[in-house]
């Protein structure tokens, strides 16, 4: 097993070397989903940004595309970022940068675009020959100080050009604008917030560095999406998102009722969730009005234009509008969740799911590196100024001096340089002066330029000493930011609300789902079940299987439960919609619940939930149960009456009046108060009535007042009134007196 299997043998096999696959394998992938991590889905928790928009940005700054240049063409940025920086197709890039410039993907725009950059409703931009763009002042806040040795630069992929690491990143724009992506093993997704509140967040977290997750969503309540809408989870939730940095947010569309007139109404949606395309929305809810699942609703229509507009209309005046719409919510993607995912790459090369308070932490350490690096490199041009400002002074104190040598020396330069002690830079700053330069006047000018350098580079060398002073300078720039984009502002106004979600009856949404139509249930004796369109009253036309036959059938509506009771003691629900159709002979109850196969069906009928039951046993244990505690959600039903074979379920009756009327195999009858029999969720239950052998063979709840009442097999009805009763009127449990005179052969109180 151990021996190496080598190729076959060629003529030039002097440069084949053996590889273990597996070894090779690993190593590849593990560098692809590297390289993907690192260089294509996650952005960077400093300046919230993936290589593409990054490159973007860059050049176009490259190309000087500011806020108060002209547009250029898309084409040219795209090739200027492929053929300098980014070599991948021109299609992703030319995506990257439309959705960088579109109002309703960004919370704050990079790009600024000019043309067609695609909608809402889910179309395409323009090819990129058509449209141009240029940065915007966000744009601008990332990338202030790249010229001045703000963050690191390295080779671009084919080493003739440089490029920045991350931006300085002056806007808190991982927050901001949000990101998501889907690398190899992990993903990220991150929901926009608002700039004002990111940065009354940040300037808290410098006073407070150990602040709490829950201080600073005082601070950001929660996201803030660009398409606005309303968020309606819980400020316990959102806390426990943000200290993770997983979970999500359910976000609703916004709506509110326009009255027509005469009591007629119609509902207006104004605000979609965040990546919901419009037209596919209206397009799924079209689809569900068709196949009847929005009863209530009668007509959408999309009446939007700049703004959107999408008008729903109910089927009558009397539909509760928060009924349709939260029907809607359930069905629709008026409402959707947006997943909080936020895993970054931390200090630019480890990705991990960070907090809240966390990403604020690591952009603030940036800014604050930023400021120190920029501060270093403008004391360094300090310097150098202030070096040549020395020597320009000694050149005018000793002008004359310095003129007789540059005319008379072959080589004025080192003869400088010994004679006052010069620098190189000093000399070639005196050699390259200008002779208007000569004048008065710049001496003066000269010495103004070298104090006002040498106090500013005593401020600078005080901020770098000062770690105080450095925070107090980056929470400065905080405040210009806030200032820009503050919610006063049209761009800066929170758009996206919070809400607690209604408090609608989940039976009223759950009939608003099912379009109310009558059908009769029909059970056969081994267990198949249908719904018939309409009530139908003669059901001596129902076919059935051979060896089949009618059980029961009843009227029912679409919107009712049908509560299924089994011989075991077990109770199941049905929706009346989910019902088989009447064609053919169904489907077998087994098949839609889980019953056992020694149980059969004993009842069924509509639930009424404010309905009692009385449900009894063979052996003549009983015991009431609300119709409530009937209903089963799942397959698997619901354990009402504790019974073992070969004790079965054998009568379940509605409770009314106050007395019960039980009688046995043994044909004795005993009447006693309802108040005897316990109201249980579930049991055995307690003895009716006693036998010695045998078992119960009819149970009836009835009024006393009114007497009770019987049929015999030709149908004549007898009743016996209270007094009449008197003889058989005992407690529960006893044996009962045989059956009055009349009392049907069958021993049920229906012959």
């Amino acid at each position: 097993m151990g021996q190496e299997i080598l190729p076959p043998s060629g003529g030039d096999d002097d440069h084949i070397q053996p590889v273990d696959l597996k070894a090779a394998l690993e190593q590849r992938y593990l560098a692809y989903a590297l390289s993907t991590i690192m260089h294509r889905a996650l952005p960077d928790v400093r300046d919230g940004l993936k290589p593409v928009h990054r490159r973007i940005v860059y050049a176009m700054n490259e190309m000087g595309l500011r806020p108060t240049s002209a547009f250029r063409k898309c084409a040219k940025i795209v090739g200027e970022v492929m053929g300098n920086y980014h070599p991948h197709g021109d299609q992703s890039i030319y995506d990257a940068l439309a959705r960088l410039a579109q109002d309703f993907s960004q919370r704050y725009t990079l790009v600024n675009g000019q043309g067609n950059f695609g909608n809402i409703d889910g179309d395409s931009p323009a090819a990129m020959r058509y449209t141009e763009s240029k940065m915007t002042a966000v744009s601008e806040l990332l990338l202030e100080g790249i010229d001045q040795d703000a963050v690191d630069f390295r080779d671009t992929y084919d080493e003739s050009n440089s490029e920045p690491v991350v931006l300085p990143g002056a806007f808190p724009n991982l927050l901001a604008n949000g990101s998501s992506g889907i690398a190899v093993g992990m993903a990220t997704s991150i929901p926009s917030h608002n700039a004002h509140e990111l940065c009354d967040a940040a300037l808290h977290l410098i006073k407070h560095p150990d602040a709490t997750v829950e201080k600073l969503v005082e601070f950001i309540p929660g996201p803030d999406f660009p398409t606005g809408g309303i968020i309606i989870d819980n400020r316990d939730s959102i806390i426990e998102s943000y200290r993770t940095g997983r979970g999500g947010f359910r976000v609703r569309a916004r709506w509110q009722t326009e009255d027509l007139g005469r009591g007629g109404y119609q509902i207006v949606i104004t605000e979609i969730p965040f990546q919901v395309q419009k037209s596919r929305l209206i397009e799924k809810i079209a689809e569900l009005l068709i196949a009847r699942k929005l009863p209530l609703l009668e007509d959408i229509r999309d009446e939007s234009a700049e703004d959107i507009r999408v008008v729903l209309v109910p089927k009558s005046r009397s539909v509760d509008p928060t009924i349709l719409m939260e029907s809607m919510f359930k069905l629709t993607e008026l409402e959707s969740r947006f997943p909080l995912n936020m895993n970054v790459l931390s200090m630019g090369r480890i990705p991990r799911v960070m907090a809240l308070n966390e990403v604020l932490k690591e952009w603030l350490d940036h800014r604050r590196e930023v400021l120190q690096r920029r501060s270093r490199f403008r004391l360094a041009a300090i310097d150098r100024r202030l070096e040549i400002l020395g020597g320009l002074l000694i050149a005018y104190l000793n002008i004359d001096e310095v003129i007789r040598i540059i005319r008379e020396e072959d080589e004025p330069k080192p003869v400088m340089m010994a004679r006052w002690d010069l620098t190189d830079n000093q000399v070639e700053a005196i050699l390259n002066m200008r002779l208007r330069a000569l004048r008065k006047l710049e001496e003066f000018e000269i010495r103004k330029e070298f104090d006002e350098l040498t106090k500013e580079k005593g401020e600078i060398e005080a901020l770098l000493a000062s770690d105080d002073k450095q925070w107090q300078t980056v929470a400065w720039e905080i405040g210009e930011v806030k200032k820009k984009f503050a919610k006063a502002t049209e761009v800066g106004r929170r758009r996206t609300q919070f809400a607690d979600a209604p408090e609608a009856d989940e039976e009223a949404i759950q009939q608003a789902m099912i379009e109310k139509e009558p059908i009769t249930v029909v059970i056969s004796e081994k267990g198949w079940i249908r719904a018939l369109k309409g009530h139908i009253a003669d059901t001596a036309t129902l076919t059935f299987k051979e060896g089949d036959g009618l059980r029961l059938a009843f009227p029912a509506q679409t919107t009712d439960k049908i509560l299924i009771v089994t011989t075991g003691g077990k109770a199941f629900t049905l929706g009346g919609d989910k019902l088989p159709g009447g064609r053919g002979h169904g489907e077998p109850l087994r098949i839609m619940v889980d019953m056992d196969n020694d149980q059969a069906v004993l009842t069924a009928f509509v639930h009424d939930p404010s309905r009692k039951q009385l449900i009894v046993s063979t052996a003549g244990n009983g015991f009431v149960v609300p119709e409530a505690e009937l209903v089963a959600n799942t397959r698997k039903g619901k354990q009402i009456m504790n019974v073992a074979l070969p004790e079965e379920t054998q009568l379940l009756v509605p409770v009314n009046g106050d007395h019960v009327a039980v009688v046995g195999e043994n044909r004795k009858l005993l009447v006693f108060p309802l108040v005897q029999v316990p109201e249980m969720s579930r049991g055995k239950g307690v003895r009716l009535q006693r036998y010695k052998d045998g078992g119960i063979s009819d149970v009836r709840c009835f009024a006393i007042s009114d007497g009770l009442v019987w049929e015999d097999s030709a149908g004549r009805t007898f009743t016996k009134n209270k007094d009449e009763l008197a003889e058989w009127l005992a407690d529960r449990a006893t044996a009962g007196r045989t059956v009055p005179k009349g009392f049907p052969r069958s021993g049920k109180f229906t012959g």
